[in-house]
């Protein structure tokens, strides 16, 4: 700012000029100047002009102080100067006035015009704004126009090539409609109209034609009704035949005659169960048992209406004098409550009976029950097998229980809670236990069996009206399911025995997948727990992850080879082999190693739990456990062999190299070569 200040210093010069003459004398004045300077300095500015002042009063005479020349002197010609001055001075007063009229007129005059231009600048602006609404509103307009959908946008037509080849060129037009795209548009709506038009009067020949099947098919029904008398009378003739044929017509129709009194989902299910049998399962066997006199006295239409305790039935004599009374009060509320617990768990006296026979003179018996209350359809499991199969192996004591084989048949379906899912707000309104602890008693009520009865169950809602269809398409790949988990489940009862034994035979089929010798072998196979596999550290992953729950089967495997052991602890799931077995290794040999702190665990658990779609294919398909195994074994004689071979420098080598390796490492991994080519004999990596 200082810098600034000095340049902006100004000089201002203050010229004083006398009159001509001075008094009598005429003496002429001289010409003085007074030199102010500004300082730009914030102290001494104005002091200076104050001081300089007042050296100008000293130089001044007193003479000087006004211009009064004129005045004093006697010349006579003086006074017409003065008068000339006087009047210069009017005129100039009266100039003076004219120029500010005028000034104020200009004034005026600028000032209108000003509005003048702002009246107009006001108006195109107004103009300007009128302008931007109408962009504004044709812009919406526009929007409007291109999100506009005509009703032959929501047609679906056939492609333009499609329309091209099929129309007529009457209709077509190519020379025209290929390069105009509305009257394409056109075209090909005046194309589907015409198929339409062809497709109504094709749907109206149909409908004529339907009407003349059905009544055909009324005459031949009415033919067919006046020919059951003389069937009837035909079939009590050839009783004699039916007996020497052993095929029981007549049997099979008193059977029928039963299932009338079936509850409508039981119903469903005999008749559907005995047309897969007739039609896909012949080995399939299906009855019906039950009282038919107690069926034929309860009333279907009937609904049971189970009231709660009142408050009566709550209370107790207080009276000391009639304690006898108060002990028959109490009998009689006990003998209620088991009435009502009678009523709530009754089963229907009809139940339909299904044997489905498996391998090895083994067969699954189910029986289908129905409880009228809750209004569900409950299985009993029996198990019939060939020499006790069930008692031969320790491990596998329980694959065979009632209770255990059918369990997860499909996903989740445990079979221990109600799928009605208004059950539980009865129960509990009438005072009794969860479902689960009648299951034991009941049967366990199974997803797949509503499904077989024709029952569909929403959360919340009371069961529909039992529906053939729904029973129709689940039976066969239920009843394929039954099978093969009973087939599965004695399959892997045998390859657990052979464990417990220490032997692992592998099928013929899957030889050309190991080495002919292999120099591990298992010493031990014991069953274990969930517990057990939880606290085990090298299963942690897994359990993080919910691979392995408390339903599943665990079993403990021993493998030895020198001084290396190789403990695994397998999962197995319900649903196998479909579900393959699951293997977590652990192995000592001077350290405890696991897939957590050995990159090469991890590698040969992977090459067993991944890699297994090698193991499963043709029949043997139950065989899974037994060929996990052996690959098991066979990838611990790698791992052992390959870091012996690292170990050649450290001192003599405990295990000898038996195997052939295309390479003993690969990678920044240094991975091994777990995989065995049979056709060669010789192990390379993945």
């Amino acid at each position: 700012m200082d810098a600034t200040k000095d340049e902006k210093k100004r000089k201002r010069t203050i010229k004083v000029e006398p009159g001509s003459t001075q008094g009598s004398g005429d003496t002429k004045l001289e010409l003085k100047k007074v030199k102010i300077s500004h300082e730009s300095s914030s102290v001494g500015g104005g002091r200076a002009l104050f001081y300089a002042e007042e050296e100008e009063v000293e130089q001044r005479g007193r003479g000087q102080g006004c211009q009064c020349a004129l005045k004093e002197s006697k010349d006579k010609n003086v006074k017409a100067e003065i008068e000339q001055k006087k009047v210069e001075g009017m005129l100039q007063m009266v100039m003076l006035k004219k120029l500010n009229r005028l000034a104020h007129i200009r004034c005026k005059k600028v000032r209108d015009k000003t509005t003048e231009v702002k009246s107009m600048i006001d108006k195109s602006h107004l103009q300007v704004q009128n302008l931007l609404y109408e962009i504004l509103h044709l812009e919406k307009e526009i929007v409007k126009c291109l999100s506009f959908r005509s009703k032959d946008e929501e047609i679906d037509l056939v492609p333009v090539e499609q329309f091209y080849e099929e129309a007529p060129p009457d209709i077509s037009k190519p020379e025209e409609t290929q390069s105009d795209a509305h009257r394409q548009r056109l075209a090909r709506l005046d194309w589907e109209r015409e198929q339409r038009q062809q497709l109504a009067s094709q749907l109206k020949t149909a409908q004529k034609t339907k009407e003349d099947m059905e009544s055909d098919n009324k005459l031949k029904q009415e033919q067919l009704e006046n020919l059951q008398p003389k069937l009837n009378t035909i079939l009590q003739s050839t009783k004699p035949v039916q007996e020497y044929l052993n095929m029981p017509f007549d049997a099979v129709r008193e059977e029928h005659a039963i299932a009338a009194y079936l509850p409508h989902p039981l119903f469903v299910l005999y008749m559907q169960t005995c047309a897969y049998r007739d039609v896909a399962d012949t080995k399939l066997l299906v009855s019906l048992e039950g009282d038919l006199e107690k069926a034929k006295a309860l009333d279907p239409s009937t609904t049971i209406i189970i009231d709660e305790d009142s408050d009566s039935e709550q209370e107790e004599l207080e009276d000391p004098d009639q304690k006898n009374k108060k002990r028959s009060r109490r009998k009689t509320v006990e003998v209620m409550k088991s009435d009502r617990t009678s009523k709530v768990l009754m089963k229907h006296p009809l139940k339909v009976m299904v044997k489905v026979p498996c391998d090895d003179e083994c067969s699954l018996q189910l029986t289908f029950n129905y409880l009228v209350f809750l209004k569900v359809v409950t299985v009993e499991v029996k198990v019939i097998t060939a020499n006790n199969t069930q008692t031969v192996c320790i491990s596998g004591s329980d694959l065979l229980l009632p209770d255990q084989i059918l369990k997860d048949l499909y996903p989740g379906d445990r079979g221990d809670v109600s799928p009605n899912h208004s059950n539980q707000f009865e129960l509990t309104r009438l005072g009794l236990q969860d479902f689960s602890v009648y299951v034991s008693e009941l049967g366990q009520p199974y997803q797949w069996a509503q499904k077989m009865a024709g029952l569909q169950f929403l959360p919340g809602q009371v069961p529909a009206t039992p529906q053939a269809d729904i029973s129709r398409q689940t039976m066969q790949a239920t009843i394929g399911r039954i099978r093969r988990r009973v087939q599965s489940r004695l399959s892997l009862l045998k390859q657990l025995t052979a464990l417990e034994h220490g032997s692992i035979s592998v099928s013929s089929e899957y030889q050309k997948l190991f080495p002919v010798k292999l120099s591990s072998c298992l010493k031990s196979w014991v069953r274990s727990t969930y517990s057990e596999f939880v606290e085990s550290p090298f299963t942690q992953p897994l359990v993080d992850m919910g691979i392995a729950g408390e339903e599943d089967l665990y079993f403990k495997a021993s493998i030895e080879r020198g001084s290396a052991k190789l403990v695994a602890l397998v999962v197995v799931g319900a649903d196998y082999p479909t579900q393959a077995p699951l293997f977590s290794v652990s192995v000592d040999w001077a350290t405890c190693r696991h897939a957590r702190n050995d990159n090469h665990i991890q590698e040969l658990e992977e090459e067993v739990n991944i890699h297994y779609d090698e193991l499963v294919s043709g029949k043997s398909c139950d065989q899974l456990l037994t060929n996990q195994l052996q690959r098991l074994l066979m990838c611990f004689d790698v791992y052992l062999e390959t870091e012996s071979l690292n170990r050649i420098s450290e001192g003599p080598a405990e295990i000898a190299k038996e195997k052939v390796f295309s390479r003993v490492s690969r990678g920044r991994q240094r991975s091994k070569p777990y995989k065995f080519d049979g056709n060669t004999g010789i192990f390379s990596h993945r």
